[in-house]
């Protein structure tokens, strides 16, 4: 019974914390443009990850804000890369997008564009770690 009470607890507190860790989306509406101002303002590829997140549609509308945090996490890598690492990168995206092809529905857009913009921010935190900045 003390068990039951103390697990009862702990999954309180760990679903606390989830609900408090999604931030809301700092728009001023919930349009497109106003959404893509916000991820264009954001100082760097992690923020505008996190914001990406807040915001995001769940359908076919996040293919345009993955692609802008895609730009905004590509500017700390893309151009320093090699050849064989920009086919890397590439071949990561083709897999994205390659995923949910033969899915229907626009949720499988939005997953689509997640996939890309989380590999473009894996290889920004990479770039960053390397070069030894912080943005």
């Amino acid at each position: 019974m003390r068990l039951r009470s103390c697990l009862a607890g702990l999954a309180l507190v760990l679903l606390g914390g989830v609900a408090h860790a999604a931030e809301e989306c700092p728009a001023k509406s919930t349009s497109m443009d106003d959404i893509v101002a916000v991820l264009n303002a954001a100082p760097g590829c992690d923020r505008a990850m996190k914001l990406f997140e807040a915001c995001a549609y769940g359908a076919s509308g996040d293919v345009q804000f993955g692609e802008v945090v895609e730009k905004k996490c590509e500017a700390d890598f893309l151009r320093p890369l090699k050849p064989p690492q920009k086919l890397s990168y590439q071949r990561e995206l083709r897999a994205c997008d390659r995923k949910y092809r033969n899915k229907s529905g626009t949720m499988y857009l939005s997953a689509t564009a997640f996939c890309r913009a989380e590999v473009a921010q894996r290889y920004s935190r990479s770039a960053l770690k390397a070069g030894g900045a912080g943005r």
